[in-house]
């Protein structure tokens, strides 16, 4: 069990740890419980929480017993930022948040066996405090000077902080005491911005005579370019399908850089060091295959998406640039693919000109431009190449009786729907 750390290691999923030899002296006496939680601060986890649900999986498939904690308390109040006070939903919709993100973490770990996992609600133990209990059995272990001392606190002193968000340490530090107090918990991982948070709970377990418990972060997900990771054109990568669709979050992992791929792949992947370094090779000396890219965005897709799902939008991807049948799409694949590239709409009473739909679709600029295209013979539709610039498209060329699809040259297309 103890190569699982090493593992760990090898993917650079360790930034910070309370003291290593000893995590592993205690992964080597048998499986432990563990801990990582989840404020619901929106209706869906973002590809930015992948790695704290992947590390989660890591843990438990090596055999130790995972808690999923969604913070419905903690959820109520937001960590501090740096920039400035959050703002505080209204309590109905955390609770609402709490069980859609319930629901999306469930398909990453197993309720069955030696180790099943367990979600857990942290509001369930503090809801029912007082003011008087919270202060007198929280509060009274949790020196000011410290809590001064972490960084997003001393951030936010000049510009303000209210002590709604000052406590916030207080609540998720009482978390660990709890979840080891009722099950035994002896680790807690999170993202390298919970360090302060996640010592705090260290500390606490510690002074109540609790103890010894170990903790650990992963480091911050971040893009060579400067761009936030898990933010696209459109806005943040949900795992929600209904927020983000499989086939854009697809395309999310396809076009990672280069200079960030294999990074990512030991972050994000399962497969075996063995295989990762061979692909590491395969980047490095043929970077315009892509191949680290596939393999990310197959198998992340899969695994968040099912492997139907993802067989689906691997074909859509081949299909729109040419390298497979168009007609044997989901329509919902094919409606969220053409979404994510651009798509017009047209009245069904509307001409089909082809020239017109190139230029409307923003694929050329004028109809000299379309016209222009199609004598070069760069103009395809449904994958056909264009002949004929004067020509209108038959209804009968409309995918699933609606869809259409522009292609200029390989690699750049645009959808049409005809509405009903």
């Amino acid at each position: 069990m103890t190569d699982l750390i090493d593992d760990l290691q090898w993917r650079g999923l360790i930034q910070d740890s309370t003291d290593l030899d000893e995590l592993r002296a205690r992964v080597a006496a048998g499986p432990l419980t563990y801990y990582v939680g989840f404020d619901p601060t929106a209706a869906s986890l973002h590809v930015g929480h992948l790695v704290q649900v992947l590390t989660a999986r890591r843990w438990q498939l090596a055999g130790h017993r995972p808690l999923l904690l969604v913070g419905g308390a903690t959820g109520q109040i937001g960590d501090p930022k740096e920039s400035s006070e959050r703002t505080l939903n209204p309590p109905e919709v955390v609770a609402g948040w709490v069980e859609r993100i319930r629901d999306q973490l469930a398909p990453f770990v197993t309720y069955t066996g030696d180790n099943a996992a367990t979600l857990v609600n942290n509001l369930d133990w503090t809801g029912p405090m007082s003011v008087i209990e919270f202060l007198r059995d929280v509060g009274k272990h949790f020196p000011v000077n410290r809590m001064l001392a972490r960084e997003v606190v001393k951030a936010r002193l000049e510009s303000g902080i209210s002590f709604t968000e000052f406590s916030y340490q207080l609540l998720q530090a009482n978390d660990y005491f709890e979840l080891h107090r009722r099950y035994g918990c002896a680790l807690q991982f999170g993202g390298s911005d919970q360090w302060g948070n996640i010592t705090a709970g260290v500390d606490y377990i510690r002074r109540r005579g609790g103890g010894p418990v170990h903790a650990f972060t992963t480091p911050l997900v971040t893009k060579s370019d400067g761009t936030k990771f898990g933010k696209s054109e459109g806005g943040a990568v949900w795992i929600d399908p209904e927020l983000t669709s499989p086939y854009a979050f697809y395309q999310f992992w396809f076009n990672v850089d280069d200079r960030d791929v294999a990074r990512y792949l030991r972050y994000f992947s399962f497969k075996p060091q063995e295989e990762l370094l061979a692909l590491e090779k395969e980047i490095a000396e043929r970077p315009a295959a892509r191949a680290g890219q596939r393999a990310l965005a197959a198998e992340l897709t899969a695994l968040v998406h099912g492997p139907e799902v993802a067989d689906d939008v691997i074909a859509a991807s081949h299909a729109l640039f040419g390298r497979g049948a168009l007609d044997s799409l989901m329509p919902a694949t094919l409606q969220a693919a053409l979404a994510e590239a651009g798509m017009i709409r047209v009245p069904p009473s509307a001409p089909l000109l082809v020239v017109e739909l190139f230029r409307d679709a923003g694929l050329v600029k004028s109809l000299g431009e379309a016209r222009r295209a199609i004598a070069e013979g760069g103009a395809y539709l449904n994958n056909e190449r264009v002949t004929d610039a004067e020509a209108e498209v038959s209804r009968d060329s409309l995918l699933h009786g609606r869809y259409l699809v522009l292609r200029r040259g390989k690699r750049t297309f645009a959808g049409v729907e005809v509405t009903v």
